[in-house]
């Protein structure tokens, strides 16, 4: 089969990023045959930086009508996935998209709804999805060796940033321009991992505090309690505000707990299931436990084994690592925590949509950020 062509929409700092793997051909199959901006400089900026070759488009319409791409990598600002997506799909074309899927959810999940309908490979640029230690525990968690689940915690606060970052850009941390903070910005890998590992909780209590640590409007620091079907419980806590940070992801369960940081999966594997031990043990001795660790010989194939992925999905049939339709769970998670802390309540996952939206459209209606494409 011929390489697929790969037009990039977006080529700001991610799209150029995206480019330059393309161009120097560590994904096999595919070619970069053209870019599109509504953006001259960023164009021309393509045209010396990049490759001189490449087919550059202001319009999107113009660059979709004129037949020089089979499939499309969407790394544009967070509301014109959805949007983009969806023109793209009516043209015939196979879509990539930058994360996250989208703003809300309803807007995502008309996104996905055009790529069923359409019958073209659509996937979401999860590349921590090829992590090692996340597809371990992953594996840990389905088979059954780490048993029914207890508990989950995962504080994921080391995306530290100066205020100097938020006002590189009017659009950025505003709800006009980019939609949410940290949610929308550094967590969605963590909150599609949490979930792609621990499955969907179906309620959560959450806690936001908007421009807590930094001259901003949307959040910077947030703290969720979540419940799943099974009466499992989980926490997730994220900001923008601690220095350092931690990465910590710790899931607990009948057969013991399992913990990733600092590069390494650790096993504390119980000498029998707890419930059983519970049931029968006398007097107050522990329950003993076997410490393993799992530390990956390769890497995580990273933005070029999603794209790689995409790609050998589309001239082979390979199961995609990171299916586009997916990408609203990670949504889902983010837009119930917001709902809970503007509600001051519990709220259910995935939450109302029509909320979540009326919500939002309030708050954007009082934003002076605008969003850049």
């Amino acid at each position: 089969m011929d390489d697929v062509r790969i037009g990039i929409i977006g080529i700001g700092g991610m799209g150029s990023h995206h480019a330059r793997y393309l161009l120097d051909g560590k994904v096999r199959g595919a070619t970069l045959t053209a870019v599109c901006d509504v953006g001259a400089e960023r164009l021309e900026a393509a045209r010396v930086e990049l490759s001189p070759d490449l087919q550059c488009f202001l319009d999107l319409d113009r660059f979709l009508t004129a037949g020089v791409a089979d499939a499309v990598l969407i790394a544009t600002t967070h509301y014109h996935h959805p949007g983009i997506a969806r023109k793209c799909f009516e043209r015939g074309l196979h879509v990539l998209t930058e994360k996250p899927a989208g703003v809300y959810t309803r807007h995502v999940r008309e996104m996905n709804e055009a790529a069923d309908a359409s019958g073209k490979v659509f996937a979401i640029m999860y590349n921590q999805r090829t992590d090692p230690l996340y597809r371990r525990l992953r594996a840990m968690v389905a088979c059954g060796e780490l048993g029914e689940l207890k508990r989950s915690n995962w504080i994921a606060t080391s995306w530290y940033r100066p205020q100097s970052y938020y006002d590189s850009g009017g659009w950025r941390a505003t709800w006009a321009g980019e939609g949410g903070g940290v949610l929308l910005n550094q967590a969605p890998h963590q909150l599609d991992l949490w979930q792609w590992c621990c499955g969907m909780p179906v309620r959560l209590r959450a806690f936001c505090y908007f421009g807590k640590y930094h001259t901003i409007e949307v959040e910077d620091d947030v703290t969720a309690f979540v419940e799943y079907p099974s009466g499992a419980t989980g926490v997730f806590v994220t900001g923008t505000g601690d220095a350092p940070g931690s990465n910590r992801l710790e899931v607990t369960g009948d057969n013991g707990k399992a913990v990733i940081e600092d590069g390494k999966l650790t096993f504390w594997e119980l000498a029998m299931p707890e419930p059983e031990f519970r049931s029968h043990s006398v007097g107050l001795g522990g329950l003993e436990a076997t410490r393993s660790e799992f530390r990956p010989e390769g890497k995580a194939a990273g933005h070029a084994g999603i794209t790689q992925n995409f790609v050998d999905a589309i001239r082979e049939g390979a199961e995609l690592v990171a299916p586009g339709v997916e990408g609203i769970r990670g949504l889902a998670l983010a837009n119930s925590m917001l709902v809970s802390a503007w509600c001051d309540d519990w709220v259910p996952v995935p939450p109302d949509e029509d909320l979540y939206y009326d919500h939002l459209q309030e708050r954007i209606g009082s934003s002076p950020g605008r969003a850049e494409s």
